[in-house]
Order: structure tokens, then C-alpha cells, then sequence
């Protein structure tokens, strides 16, 4: 994975909220449900799921790598339908049977459009989107949702990556590198924000949200306006 485990932890609890951490190969299905057993046995059942697993890898298809493919679809597709399936029994008892739940898939505007040379993200995306679909409609009658968020460019350490791999191949600087990527897709000019995705998300948990069923829901600073 992208980072360090202690400080998000650290952050979490300076909030006064209780958090574990389980450290799952989100490729391996097995894994997935040791760390939703460890979920259920920390924190009694499993209320919100956010799938946001994700890896890249750029590539024209003649040229991209099976286990490369195999890999990006395990890791930012497979994952969400695993831990969906292991959620979803304890959502749909809760609230004396009548469910309630939310399960939320950061998808990516890659959900929505394509761009060359990343068909397993974008092939990866497109599913997590029909994942989001089917979840909602199966669940339409009980108190669980299932949306998705699509975020265009937001400055990640995996988007850092591939402005670190720009800037080796053709000598720019940052700045110029990250306003190029900008200006090719985003109107707007500017990286959706965490903040900003982490917002969202706490509205499809909110009252409000109950009848938000299905959506993908693009921040994409008017990429898919286009």
C-alpha cells in the first residue's frame, strides 16, 4: 500500500474515535475476509463500508501485462464485490431486520469516460459502477445504500506517481507537469480535494442520503461536462 499506518491511526484517535487497522492483500479474497472478521470482532458489525483500494498501471493494450491486468482488476474491482458480499448479511439485519447500511465504492470519472492507455482502470472502474448499481437495486426495499463516488484528478500518492514518472521522462517540473495533466482533463483547473470526497460521503451516510440509491456521482471539475 501507499503511506504510513501509524499516522492516519494516529489522527483518527486524536478525533476520539476508536480505530484498527487490519493490513489485508486486497487481492486475495481470503484476506478480505479475515480483515471483515476482524471488523465485525472490533467493532461489532460493519455499518459503513468504503471500498477504495486502487493501483494503476499505464500500458497501450498490445503491450500491457497480464498480471498486471489481474492484478488492477483483483485489487480495484474484485476487492469491493468481496467486501460487499461479507457486508452486506449484518446490514440487511440490522434495525430489527429492516437493514440499515452504507456502502460506499470510490469509483473514478474513469468510471464514467475512458482515457488511453489505462484499460484495466478504466475496465475496473466501468465494474464498480455496475457493482454500485446492482448493490442498490438489490437492496432498494431495506434501509441500505450503495453509491458511488467518481472523483477526476485528486493528488494521491498514486497520481503523485505518475507525475513523478512524467517529470523523469521529459525533463519539466513539477508544477508544469501537474498544471499539463490539469489542463488536458479538468476545467476547473484544480485537484478535487480529500476533504472534499470525505464530505460527500459523510451526506450519502446522512438522513439525507437515504434515498440516494445508485449513484455515480461525479467531482470531477467539469471533466465529464465536456
Amino acid at each position: 500500500g501507499f503511506g504510513d499506518v501509524d499516522g492516519p491511526k494516529a489522527s483518527i484517535a486524536a478525533l476520539g474515535v476508536k480505530v484498527a487497522y487490519h493490513g489485508a492483500d486486497m487481492s486475495k479474497p481470503a484476506d478480505i475476509e479475515d480483515m471483515m472478521k476482524f471488523a465485525a470482532a472490533q467493532f461489532g458489525r460493519v455499518d459503513i463500508l468504503v471500498n477504495n483500494a486502487g493501483i494503476q498501471h499505464v500500458a497501450r493494450i498490445e503491450n500491457f501485462p497480464v498480471e498486471k491486468w489481474d492484478s488492477v482488476i483483483a485489487i480495484n474491482l474484485s476487492s469491493a464485490f468481496h467486501a460487499t458480499r461479507l457486508a452486506l448479511p449484518a446490514m440487511q439485519a440490522a434495525n430489527n431486520g429492516k437493514g440499515w447500511g452504507r456502502i460506499i465504492n470510490v469509483a473514478s470519472v474513469h468510471g464514467l469516460v475512458a482515457s488511453a492507455e489505462k484499460s484495466a482502470y478504466v475496465a475496473a472502474k466501468h465494474g464498480i459502477v455496475g457493482l454500485t448499481k446492482v448493490t442498490a437495486l438489490e437492496n432498494a426495499t431495506t434501509g441500505v445504500t450503495c453509491n458511488a463516488i467518481c472523483p477526476g484528478w485528486v493528488l494521491t500518492p498514486m497520481v503523485q506517481k505518475q507525475v513523478d514518472a512524467k517529470v523523469a521522462a521529459g525533463g519539466l517540473s513539477n508544477e508544469a507537469v501537474t498544471q499539463q495533466l490539469l489542463g488536458e482533463k479538468e476545467p476547473s483547473l484544480q485537484f478535487t480535494t480529500p476533504e472534499e470526497l470525505g464530505a460527500l460521503a459523510v451526506f450519502f451516510c446522512s438522513p439525507a442520503g437515504n434515498n440516494v440509491r445508485g449513484v455515480a456521482w461525479n467531482m470531477d471539475g467539469g471533466w465529464t461536462a465536456q
